[in-house]
């Protein structure tokens, strides 16, 4: 592995909703370079959204809006037979919300990340991924969107003209076609530290630009301390990628 490389860290934050807290996110960020925000249709209300943006740029972390299905009761971890047309209409009004919040925090979205079974359907539905990348597009072509490599969505996203970045999953396990495991089949998440570790610097020598570990996986915080040292102890140094 290359010294002086860099790659980015990331995980989903403003999971929280009404009175539920959501996940670790204070003590995430300190280790992260990029934060995916929730946008209020898988988690995150208002007021939730305002403070993750204010902490996020405390902390100096590039703001992603994690675009969902409108799936609140299901966390966006339920597959929608969505037309087209309100799917992107969905994912304008996610990121024109959270850019809102971000803007009176002194900052901007910085790149766009599907979120649960809208990440897991655009790597292979092509009009859903379509939609995604029609909507980025339309709102500014520039705006990176973090995807699986080899998907519908980097497809998609070619023929729009929006970037694509490769991301990697150091907490979860994959399927021999490089598709994420289904979160319902035993060993799908790594929640042994150094085996993530592990897994992670595999990731990014096999050219992930962006490494996520999600804030609600057991251990999330022992996992991803794991994983920015072996990166740090490889010469890989945590860097965002959209700045």
């Amino acid at each position: 592995m290359a010294v002086g490389r860099s790659v980015d860290l990331n995980s989903d934050v403003g999971e929280g909703f009404g009175h539920w807290p959501g996940g670790p996110d204070a003590d995430l960020m300190p280790l992260l370079t990029s934060v995916n925000v929730a946008c209020g249709f898988h988690a995150g209300d208002p007021l939730t959204m305002r403070r993750t943006v204010e902490r996020a740029v405390a902390h100096g972390c590039a703001i992603g809006a994690q675009v969902s299905y409108p799936d609140l009761a299901g966390f966006g971890r339920r597959f929608m037979e969505m037309q087209p047309d309100d799917l992107a209409a969905a994912v304008l009004y996610q990121i024109g919300a959270l850019e809102a919040f971000a803007r009176v925090s002194g900052s901007m979205v910085r790149y766009v990340k599907p979120h649960g079974a809208l990440y897991n359907a655009i790597v292979h539905h092509e009009a859903q991924a379509a939609a995604v990348a029609s909507a980025v597009a339309s709102l500014h072509p520039s705006l990176p969107l973090l995807g699986l490599p080899g998907s519908a969505i980097e497809r998609s996203c070619a023929a729009h003209g929006v970037a694509f970045v490769h991301e990697g999953f150091a907490d979860r396990a994959y399927a021999p076609d490089g598709t994420l495991m289904p979160r319902t089949q035993p060993g799908a998440l790594i929640t042994d530290p150094r085996q993530a570790a592990d897994h992670a610097l595999r990731l990014v020598e096999a050219g992930a630009h962006s490494i996520c570990v999600h804030s609600d996986t057991p251990g999330a915080v022992a996992i991803l301390h794991a994983v920015r040292d072996a990166l740090l102890a490889a010469g890989v140094d945590p860097a965002p990628f959209a700045t």
